[in-house]
């Protein structure tokens, strides 16, 4: 079984909710963000989003972009990020998904692409400008990989729309929680529930929020509403913040874990 699909499975049985954790590969150089990445899946997340660097991440706020292009310029690649891939999986059980845009993929090559995923034991991905109408090719690439596609269903999305992405999604769901880009704050707490309420009553699978959760107290509000949580730029920010403090890893595994007991409090 598809290692995402086993920790949504794993997770309902516990009676607990999921967290999803968003860090960009390379940030703030490879070595550093090995490390980092290392100390996040020890320290309570259950899946982890590895962010592809990207010259225009289009759907992401500041924090995000500035983890890029630090990624960028420390020589950050989607070979890397792959490589970074295939050496946590040595190390560690927990769901890999790759997180990007459709350009690097499809300039890797995408059979290539598929091939180097399921080497490096890449369980999903989830490519943030890529519809379900346009995914043909990859998902023609990928048959063979049990890689999964998770696709995104945003607020303002119609409802027609969620049942055609809710079919065609893999692992999970991603309901965007609010408008705009990727960042800290500016949730609606109702809307999310009732937006949230309406998407799962069409969803086969698991629904996770993601966009605006800041800390505990956020995740501990909305876990209520969902299979789980999507954290990035609150992530992100740990190494924004401080990009050449010493003890970032150590750093990282503190938000982790407050974000995780949030959860778990819920």
């Amino acid at each position: 079984m598809n290692r995402i699909a086993a920790t949504f499975q794993n997770l309902a049985s516990a009676q607990r909710k999921a967290l999803v954790g968003y860090l960009t590969a390379g940030d703030p150089n490879p070595e550093t963000s090995f490390e980092i990445l290392r100390a996040a899946c020890g320290a309570g997340i259950d899946v982890l989003e590895l962010g592809v660097p990207f010259s225009d991440p289009t759907a992401d706020g500041p924090v995000i972009q500035e983890a890029s292009q630090r990624a960028l310029k420390a020589g950050m690649t989607l070979t890397k990020t792959l490589d970074f891939a295939a050496r946590l999986r040595r190390e560690s059980e927990i769901p890999i998904m790759l997180f990007g845009y459709y350009n690097p993929l499809f300039k890797y090559g995408l059979d290539r692409l598929a091939k180097a995923a399921h080497a490096a034991g890449v369980d999903g991905l989830l490519v943030v400008d890529l519809p379900p109408e346009e995914a043909g090719p990859l998902k023609a690439a990928l048959q063979g990989t049990d890689i999964q596609i998770v696709f995104l269903v945003a607020p303002t999305t119609r409802p027609d729309r969620v049942k055609t992405i809710a079919r065609e999604t893999g692992g999970f769901l991603y309901l965007v929680t609010k408008a705009g880009t990727t960042g800290e704050g500016g949730l609606d707490y109702e809307a999310i529930r009732q937006h949230a309420a309406e998407v799962k009553a069409v969803s086969p699978l698991p629904v996770c929020l993601g966009f605006g959760i800041r800390n505990g107290a956020d995740a501990q509000k909305l876990a209520p509403m969902a299979d789980g949580v999507i954290v990035g730029s609150t992530l992100c920010n740990v190494v924004g913040q401080a990009p050449a403090a010493p003890d970032l890893p150590a750093r990282m595994a503190a938000k982790i874990q407050d974000l995780r007991q949030g959860l778990d409090r819920s």
